[in-house]
């Protein structure tokens, strides 16, 4: 077994078309690899039924789902995961639903963080080897522009990844704010993890249900970076 317990939080709404699918692929990758891994589903009262699939899975498989009452927001959701997750688990990560995040490299993820080298492995689009497969020119326009955007922040070059495993020591004190769907940007703006590690994948959309980009997590991203922002140039002033 792998000598880092985790702990990957997928935050749900209406993805009962692929749920299974999905956990049982995660589980396969880590029981491939000898990870001592779980997977917490974190789901926001799903209409389709959603949460029940998980429940039905964790009489088999290491997943678990906590419920809900309603749409809470995917940031809100990842959060309430990791402060669900078991006590064992020495790292905390994220990862969406949809297939559009590669579980294949989830070992690579484990391994560096157990290496002791780094703190943070987040999964990247925009280093060599990674890629996008399928989204129009407008997405990946849109994209380009938030990581631009949050360059100041980070020298990371997939600010917006939401695919990440993060040491548990390094978010300890931290306060997240859990505004619009980019949880791994509060994470590499604010978590004390030290040295960080971009590992390629190319990124696939969502082969089943509806995605969850709209204005308003567009608005809510701008919002987030200015809070980021000001967060920065007050510690650079008061230091």
């Amino acid at each position: 077994m792998s000598a880092l317990p985790f702990t990957i939080v997928v935050p749900t709404y209406n993805e009962a078309g692929g749920i299974e699918r999905l956990l049982r692929g995660a589980v396969d990758v880590f029981r491939g690899a000898a990870l001592d891994g779980e997977i917490v589903v974190v789901d926001d009262n799903s209409p389709d039924g959603t949460g029940e699939i998980v429940d039905r899975l964790a009489a088999e498989l290491p997943v678990r789902c906590l419920h809900r009452p309603g749409k809470m927001g995917l940031s809100s959701g990842v959060i309430d995961g990791w402060k669900a997750a078991r006590p064992e688990s020495r790292a905390l990560g994220a990862m969406d639903a949809d297939f559009s995040h590669d579980i294949r490299i989830i070992p690579k993820m484990v391994e560096a963080l157990a290496s002791g080298e780094y703190g943070l492995a987040v999964g990247s689009r925009y280093v060599p080897g990674g890629g996008i497969a399928n989204w129009p020119a407008k997405r990946v326009f849109t994209s380009r522009v938030a990581c631009m955007l949050a360059r100041p922040l980070t020298p990371i070059a997939d600010v917006t990844s939401g695919f990440f495993l993060v040491k548990r020591e390094a978010l300890e004190g931290v306060e997240l704010d859990p505004i619009g769907f980019k949880i791994g940007l509060e994470v590499i703006a604010k978590a004390r993890y030290g040295r960080a590690i971009e590992i390629p994948y190319v990124f696939t959309d969502r082969i089943v249900g509806e995605s969850k980009l709209n204005q308003s997590e567009i608005t809510n991203y701008l919002k987030q970076l200015s809070r980021l922002y000001r967060r920065r140039l007050t510690g650079a002033k008061a230091r």
